[in-house]
């Protein structure tokens, strides 16, 4: 046991009364004392300091914004489902430059007739009516949609949206988003990334994760972002804003 005279009642042996004992029975002088002490403090710096080599590269992180459930629509079918003298009235902003959240929500209906209540229209109007969803909303409503970029409704399933004022029947109108990234070409040369491209992304935490074929999109007005829909986010245990990193391929 070490000796701990004079000490305090709480001694829990650290050691460091031991230590201050061994210097003051040291046959060296003070100077001498103080010179190994700065001696070893230099090498047990030397060697924990990493070489260039093995050091850590710097990796590009990105914000992530969590993809709830949404619609997109034309105009023309707002009118329908609002009536034609309703106007689209603005939520919040969203993150990218000129994207709102309307106050106008629909429902959402499959082949289950479990409807989805409440699901948010995104503006501005697009040339194209759609509705995305997750994997797990798809079970549901009880349809199969494709994974697809936005915009491409080849294939997609059939789904109907329902407004106060009339429903919209849409043959081929659902899909399940891809991950991706939105950033502007500026980030996206700073990343060595580019239009099209499928990249790999890690999301650190708790439940680590990587993803792959995270699809490049580029855009003068985008500002960087990853999109994961919430079934991808919820794996993850991320949510918005919080950082991601850019894995070589």
């Amino acid at each position: 046991m070490s000796n701990t005279a004079g000490c305090s009642p709480y001694c829990q042996e650290c050691g460091a009364c031991s230590t201050r004992n061994n210097i003051a029975a040291s046959p060296l002088s003070d100077e001498a004392v103080i010179n190994t002490i700065v001696e070893e403090v230099i090498n047990t710096l030397k060697a924990s300091t990493p070489k260039v080599s093995d050091s850590v590269p710097v990796r590009h992180s990105i914000p992530v914004g969590v993809s709830n459930r949404h619609i997109h629509l034309r105009e023309e079918s707002f009118r329908i489902l609002f009536g034609t003298t309703a106007q689209p009235e603005i939520f919040r902003q969203l993150y990218q430059p000129g994207e709102f959240a309307l106050k106008q929500t629909c429902v959402v209906i499959g082949p289950k007739m479990k409807p989805l209540q409440d699901v948010r229209i995104l503006g501005p109007f697009r040339e194209y009516d759609q509705v995305e969803v997750s994997f797990t909303d798809a079970i549901t409503l009880g349809i199969d949609p494709p994974i697809r970029d936005s915009g491409k409704l080849k294939g997609a399933a059939p789904i109907t949206i329902v407004g106060p004022a009339g429903s919209l029947f849409l043959e081929e109108g659902a899909i399940l988003a891809n991950r991706h990234i939105h950033t502007s070409p500026k980030d996206a040369a700073l990343y060595g990334i580019k239009q099209g491209d499928f990249i790999r992304i890690q999301i650190p935490g708790i439940k680590c994760s990587i993803y792959d074929n995270v699809l490049v999109r580029v855009n003068d007005s985008w500002k960087l972002q990853l999109h994961l829909d919430t079934d991808d986010a919820n794996a993850a245990h991320v949510v918005c804003n919080q950082e991601v990193f850019l894995l070589e391929r």
